[in-house]
């Protein structure tokens, strides 16, 4: 008989075209309803990805955007916001029918993240300018409505945004170091200041801890979220980026853009424990809800490494976009969400 065709590669993604929300419409498997898929921003190809997050197979790269920065979805896994850097908006992308609204907030947003309960996305608008000459506000988006309620201003060129698991902090970087937000009363309540700045962040599962990367610094400050203070900084040196913590609290990894490698942290005893060699200047890493596995953007390489956390190795290298070229466009953020 005649014999059945090869499987599709990893890294291509056949017949992209415009956005349909029809299964297979660009010619990759549909992920299941409920299943795991991940997105990742491919900035200067104008589009995401979307992976299945247990195969590590790209099933559609679909959703256009204008320079993809940051990416948060919603509990339910409905809605997909960007961040895009390209415009003065953020996407809100409906997964099921495809349906793009776009939401002005300013100039040149970088990062987007919801909060608790999925009923507020939280805007960094950083402008032109990364340091000194930069915007200095945070943008609330109600997610009903998909419209903006409230304007924070954080400090200049916010960066970065990660919530307390209770939803009543709301921790930004920016050019001046970190700002804690309260939610309920939409200003800033304390500040961690560091003339030479922060960009990632992420909160411990208990929310008594808050990581911070310090790229300039060279290190990443573990900060007590009940007296503000810096409890410990742990030297990660060559360009630590991008932050995410275990869900059991015990571990934070650290994308290290210069060296090319993600550190494990130890919370325990605040020491590097290892490092996890990926590609070239790693920047964003997200672990899956789980805590399994980390995906990390490489940006030079234009690739994502998968990380099995219990090993430490990379087990999976996720490359591909649109028709044969390489995911060589920058994976600026990537994001988890249950296919609708």
């Amino acid at each position: 008989g005649t014999a059945a065709p090869p499987p599709r590669p990893a890294n291509i993604a056949a017949n992209p075209g415009a956005w349909s929300p029809s299964p297979g419409a660009d010619g990759g498997p549909r992920a299941a309803p409920g299943r795991l898929q991940g997105f990742v921003a491919l900035s200067s190809q104008d589009r995401v990805a979307q992976v299945d997050a247990a195969t590590h197979l790209i099933t559609a790269t679909r959703i256009r955007t204008d320079a993809a920065h940051g990416l948060a979805v919603t509990p339910d896994g409905r809605t997909l916001y960007v961040a895009e850097t390209g415009q003065y908006d953020v996407a809100a992308v409906d997964l099921a029918s495809g349906a793009v609204r776009k939401i002005v907030v300013g100039p040149y947003p970088q990062a987007v993240a919801v909060a608790p309960g999925g009923r507020a996305v939280y805007a960094a608008v950083t402008g032109g300018d990364t340091g000194a000459g930069g915007s200095d506000v945070v943008k609330v988006i109600d997610t009903g409505t998909d419209r903006v309620t409230r304007t924070i201003r954080v400090g200049t060129a916010p960066h970065q945004i990660a919530f307390a698991p209770d939803g009543r902090r709301a921790y930004v970087t920016y050019a001046g170091g970190l700002a804690v937000v309260d939610t309920a009363a939409g200003k800033v309540v304390g500040r961690v200041a560091d003339p030479g700045g922060a960009q990632g962040v992420a909160v411990t599962p208990d929310g008594r801890r808050v990581l911070v990367t310090n790229p300039r610094g060279g290190d990443t400050w573990l900060v007590n979220a009940v007296s503000g203070q810096v409890a410990a900084r742990i030297a990660t040196p060559d360009g630590p980026w991008g932050v995410a913590v275990a869900p059991d609290g015990r571990r934070a990894y650290v994308a290290r853009m210069n060296a090319g490698t993600v550190a494990v942290v130890d919370l325990a005893s605040r020491r590097v424990t290892g490092q996890v060699r990926v590609g070239k200047l790693p920047a964003p890493v997200t672990l899956t809800p789980d805590g399994r596995e980390a995906w990390v953007g490489n940006l030079f390489s234009g690739s994502v490494s998968v990380i099995d956390t219990a090993s430490g190795r990379v087990t999976a290298t996720i490359v591909g976009g649109v028709g044969t070229k390489p995911v060589n466009a920058g994976p600026q953020a990537i994001a988890f969400g249950p296919t609708p």
